[in-house]
């Protein structure tokens, strides 16, 4: 900083003085004594010395061990566990739409019906074969009985009672051929009523009324609610520790406060190739009735028996080349200091540090990109230690976040 002196100028210091009034003795002390305040004044002009840099302020935290558990929090939405796209197996017409979407239907309800007229002449046909074929029937069996009887008293040949059984055999035959055909045109023709396989909702409606449709062409889909499931997607860092996992539960964003026990059911074999992620489907067995498709839930995994680690807070880590590391205090000299470290698993807010730190050490977790090593600290509060880790609210989010238990 320049330092701005000003000297005064020796030439105003001029006495008016007459060479008659004064000796030139007199004169020449008068010039020194101006000549050493001129001197006096340019001592004072020197630089000043930099005060000492002040500590700057910051946040310390006291490390601890953490071995209790730890909850991972994913959010997702609630899926049915079966989804099936009813269509009718007879082809025809569209007569008639029963329900619409978001209608709750029960097993056996008619959904949609085609138009019966075809079939039912179908029918009337076979009616027609069957009872033909039973007169035959019929009239075989009274010819038998009375060539039987004739047999018996000897007035025909054996020959002949053997021609009138394989008469009436046949029949017979025609007759149970008949009969199947037309239970076979019955059932044809119930099919033209489309019925629900099971209760559940109309999740979609895929036809309408006047399209022709073919045999087993989808026509209303119908979502099954015996069994719900939640549908999120697993990171792959975090597949294999949560595939084993069996204390999981799942809290709806309308109801945080309720915890529905689920079991993880499929987890896909390969990553989806847009999120990266592995889609999860989450059970919830026997849902409640107010557990609504599509709603956001969130998927609680609890593991317990952790190996042992310490936990930072992410805003402790600063990455420098490429390196991370962590600016521990110390007390004595009231410095900071960089210390490398080897970064584990996130959790929450926190990651893990499995190398670098130890237990009992205090860290900075605040203002870490302004600090150089070496340099002056002061502690804004007293050292806070690393509390035990609680088991967090549910908060749907986008992307899979695991908390700390």
């Amino acid at each position: 900083m320049p330092v701005h002196c000003q000297v005064p100028e020796v030439a105003a210091v001029r006495p008016e003085i007459s060479p008659n009034s004064l000796s030139r003795r007199r004169l020449v002390r008068v010039g020194a004594a101006v000549l050493a305040g001129a001197v006096v004044a340019l001592a004072g002009c020197g630089k000043k010395s930099e005060p000492a840099p002040e500590a700057r302020p910051v946040r310390l935290l006291q490390l601890s061990q953490h071995t209790g558990k730890t909850t991972f929090e994913f959010s997702g939405d609630v899926r049915p566990r079966v989804e099936s796209r009813l269509g009718f197996r007879v082809g025809g017409k569209i007569a008639a739409r029963l329900v619409d979407v978001g209608a709750v239907v029960r097993k056996g309800q008619p959904l949609a019906r085609l138009d019966p007229t075809d079939l039912s002449l179908a029918e009337a046909g076979s009616r027609a074969q069957f009872d033909a074929a039973r007169t035959d029937r019929d009239l075989a069996a009274s010819d038998l009985k009375r060539y039987n009887d004739l047999f018996v008293k000897g007035f025909i040949s054996a020959a002949e009672q053997h021609r009138r059984q394989a008469t009436f055999d046949a029949a017979e035959s025609r007759l149970k051929q008949a009969e199947a055909g037309l239970r076979s045109q019955a059932n044809q023709t119930a099919y033209a009523v489309l019925l629900a396989d099971a209760d559940g909702v109309v999740t979609a409606v895929d036809a309408e009324v006047g399209q022709v449709v073919t045999a087993g062409q989808a026509v209303i889909r119908v979502a099954q609610s015996a069994e719900k499931e939640v549908a999120i997607g697993l990171p792959e860092d975090q597949v294999d520790q949560l595939r084993g996992i069996t204390d999981v539960t799942v809290r709806t964003w309308a109801d945080p406060g309720r915890a529905l026990p689920a079991r993880v059911r499929e987890i896909a074999a390969a990553a989806d190739p847009v999120t990266r992620t592995y889609a999860t489907r989450v059970s919830v067995p026997n849902p409640p009735a107010d557990l609504k498709l599509g709603m956001t839930a969130v998927v609680t995994f609890v593991r317990t028996g952790a190996v042992p680690a310490v936990r930072v807070p992410l805003t402790a880590l600063l990455q420098e080349q490429g390196r991370n590391q962590v600016w521990v205090y110390d007390a004595a000299a009231g410095t900071v200091k960089p210390v490398q470290v080897t970064l584990g698993d996130p959790v929450g807010n926190e990651i893990e540090v499995r190398q670098g730190l130890a237990p009992g050490q205090t860290i900075v977790t605040a203002g870490v990109h302004l600090l150089k090593p070496g340099q002056r600290v002061r502690p804004m509060q007293a050292v806070v230690p690393a509390s035990a880790p609680s088991a967090p609210s549910p908060t749907p989010t986008a992307a899979p976040v695991p908390q700390q238990g």
